[in-house]
């Protein structure tokens, strides 16, 4: 049974940074500071999102400048999303018991820190490192900055909070990407570093001054197990999906993350049953609002990082875009995710939830479908414009009622454990995507350019397969000869474009579907009677 919240009408002071006594605070009167306190989680939760994506834009120049392989050079990229994501369940809880406050400052402080550390690393090893610490940093960030404003706003205005902070999460990582490409562009990738510390800074500053720490009192120890078993599950999980579509799926790195998130799940669930205060209780995923919340974002979040890859890609080796005109491609879809997603919650008002949820996946459905069918060498940029936008569109009117139905489905005490496990079928999401869309469009490539790569002296065969950046090099050196080569590999990567993205309309449809058999209620039940 889960211990009472604290009493209504009882706020937290400075005192209780230090005082043990101190539960959760609830709304802050003060619209102003209300204001300021929205600012601030947005602030740290950009820096965490950009984080994700920045760094990929690099991995080219750091490849020379550190001396690092493929392998190393994956794992800089993968290491961080992969401790990010594992620890978000377990410092969520952590956030509601040790103060919410203390744990996000202690998180900024790791965050920029790790930082400074990659920014000045002299060898792939220590830059990998930091990437380590970074994530272990944002993960004590992200599931606090909404348990923060889910805390701090009165209930006729947390949704529309919700759906700012909603906006920032889902286009943090197109903003990262392009103040990212930027700095490597114009000045070197060591300084994609600064837009994450310099966020953090600020973020910390006004957490300081407008922030009360707030926490709640429990009757049971910390679910220690849980928090280790979900860890588990999780890195397994997202070590797979990284690693199978570059390794392969039998290589017993793959096996071995398999291995863990089937076994660390099954613990998971079972001790979460028999554990008086479990971490998260398994339970509340019979709330249709928890449930369908929780598997829409996931989808959702797998094809918007899935799309970012091949998009940024076909960008760049098809159309020729620099690093930074790649980037810039990806605002429009931005311009419409962030506006959208702040008013969703008038839109629910109007509609429900349950039917936003379905006209806005169909929305990003019929968008898969246009990028399954319009984009071409021939059409360029404005090919893949229509599709863009309405998955902007569609992104904008799911992400807030989907966060929404999460955080209203737990009680009060959980509200660091609601936002965690937002946060992470998030992060899951966007690591399935990334590998699924992404081994997709590379098995399709080779398949397409098998032909080309027959013409060719054996040695050349297995890395113009490899990818269409080999492949372009390739034909680079054999000069007007090439050209043929070069156009063959970016016609293969339409094709496997294409097919990658008839798999994301397969799987949004899927979403529609789930969504129309058990979507959530016009009006979501709280979990304390959901569960029941």
């Amino acid at each position: 049974m889960n211990p009472p919240s604290a009493p209504t009408g009882f706020a937290a002071d400075e005192h209780s940074l230090h005082d043990p006594t101190v539960q959760a605070q609830t709304v802050v009167a003060d619209p102003r500071q209300r204001r300021q306190i929205l600012i601030a989680m947005c602030v740290g939760l950009v820096a965490v999102i950009a984080s994700v994506s920045g760094l990929n834009v690099a991995l080219t120049k750091l490849a020379v400048d550190l001396d690092a392989s493929q392998n190393m050079l994956l794992w800089i990229a993968n290491g961080y999303t992969m401790v990010l994501a594992a620890l978000l369940l377990p410092v969520g809880a952590i956030g509601d018991r040790w103060g919410r406050k203390t744990v996000l400052l202690s998180g900024l402080t790791v965050f920029a820190i790790a930082s400074v550390a990659a920014a000045l690393a002299g060898s792939a090893e220590l830059l990998l490192l930091a990437r380590l610490v970074a994530g272990a940093g944002a993960a004590m960030i992200m599931p606090v900055t909404l348990s923060v404003v889910t805390s701090s706003f009165p209930e006729e205005e947390r949704a529309n909070a919700i759906g700012i902070w909603a906006g920032f999460a889902g286009a943090g990582g197109i903003l990262g990407l392009f103040f990212s490409a930027a700095m490597v562009d114009s000045i070197g990738w060591r300084w994609l570093f600064i837009m994450p510390i310099a966020l953090c800074a600020i973020s910390f500053v006004l957490t300081t001054r407008v922030v009360k720490n707030s926490r709640e009192v429990h009757e049971h120890s910390f679910d220690v197990g849980g928090g280790v078993l979900s860890a588990v599950a999780i890195a397994g999980l997202v070590l797979a999906f990284h690693e199978g579509p570059e390794h392969g799926w039998g290589e017993p790195l793959t096996l071995f993350g398999i291995a863990a998130a089937v076994v660390g799940a099954a613990l998971f669930v079972w001790w979460e049953l028999r554990h008086p205060a479990p971490l998260l209780d398994v339970r509340l995923f019979k709330n249709r609002a928890l449930a369908s919340g929780s598997s829409n974002l996931l989808i959702v979040f797998a094809v918007m990082f899935g799309l970012f890859l091949v998009l940024v890609q076909f960008l760049q080796a098809v159309l020729g875009y620099s690093a930074l005109r790649a980037a810039a491609g990806l605002l429009p879809m931005a311009a419409l995710l962030m506006p959208l997603s702040s008013v969703a919650p008038r839109l629910v008002k109007r509609t429900g939830t349950r039917r936003l949820l379905i006209l806005g996946t169909t929305i990003v459905t019929g968008g898969l479908v246009a990028a399954a069918t319009l984009p071409s060498i021939e059409g360029g940029y404005l090919s893949v414009l229509p599709a863009l936008m309405l998955i902007g569109m569609g992104m904008g009117l799911v992400m807030t009622p989907s966060t929404v139905a999460i955080t209203e489905s737990l009680p009060a005490e959980k509200q660091g454990v609601a936002s965690a496990l937002n946060d992470t079928v998030r992060e899951v999401g966007g690591a399935v995507g990334v590998a699924l869309l992404g081994s997709v469009l590379s098995a399709g490539y080779g398949s397409e350019i098998a032909g080309a790569a027959s013409q060719l002296p054996a040695e050349l065969q297995g890395p113009v397969k490899g990818g269409i950046g080999q492949a372009l090099y390739i034909a680079a050196q054999m000069g007007p000869d090439g050209e043929s080569l070069a156009q063959a590999a970016r016609q293969a990567f339409v094709d496997g474009w294409h097919q990658a993205m008839w798999v994301g309309a397969a799987i949004a449809a899927g979403a529609v579907l789930l969504l129309v058999v058990r979507g959530p209620k016009d009006e979501p039940a709280r979990a304390d009677t959901a569960a029941g």
